[in-house]
């Protein structure tokens, strides 16, 4: 059997001590907030993938302009159907459509202090949302082109 984790994409973006978060209800589940983050299609790369996912789900353009870190993430070791790899990426926000129709998953776009999400009844799409907030309010970032060699050709 072949471990192949799923690649993900993340979006922190923070205004005056406030992250963009999705309110979302994931394969028909509970109602959870995560940033804006989803899938690596197959021949994008990882700064197109953060950009298309955070248009798709918030209905704002994204600049990346740093790493914020990369994660693994099992939650149960035992389960190799069920690996998320995620490379998590702060930027700035550019035009938005408030007419755009957002993912059929996500319920609306929102603005939380960390305070909030730790304390919100509604709870936390996985334990990587904190982990990267905590990692961003650390100051941890990393150049793009430590990707560089991870692009398809032509692709910044």
């Amino acid at each position: 059997m072949v471990w192949k984790p799923h690649v993900t994409v993340a979006a922190v973006v923070e205004r005056e001590g406030r992250f963009l978060m999705v309110e979302e209800r994931p394969e028909g589940g509970a109602v959870v907030y995560n940033q804006p983050a989803g899938h690596l299609d197959p021949g994008e790369s990882l700064t197109h993938a953060v950009i298309r996912e955070t248009r798709e789900e918030t209905a704002w353009g994204f600049q990346p302009e740093a790493l914020v870190g990369v994660y693994l993430w099992q939650p149960d070791p035992a389960d190799t159907e069920r690996s998320f790899l995620r490379i998590a990426f702060t930027g700035s926000l550019t035009e938005h459509d408030p007419n755009q129709a957002l993912d059929q998953e996500i319920i609306r776009t929102c603005w939380k202090r960390p305070e909030e999400l730790e304390g919100h009844a509604v709870g936390l799409r996985s334990p990587l949302v904190m982990r990267c907030i905590r990692d961003y309010q650390a100051g941890h970032r990393y150049p793009l082109a430590l990707l560089g060699h991870l692009l398809p050709p032509g692709c910044p």
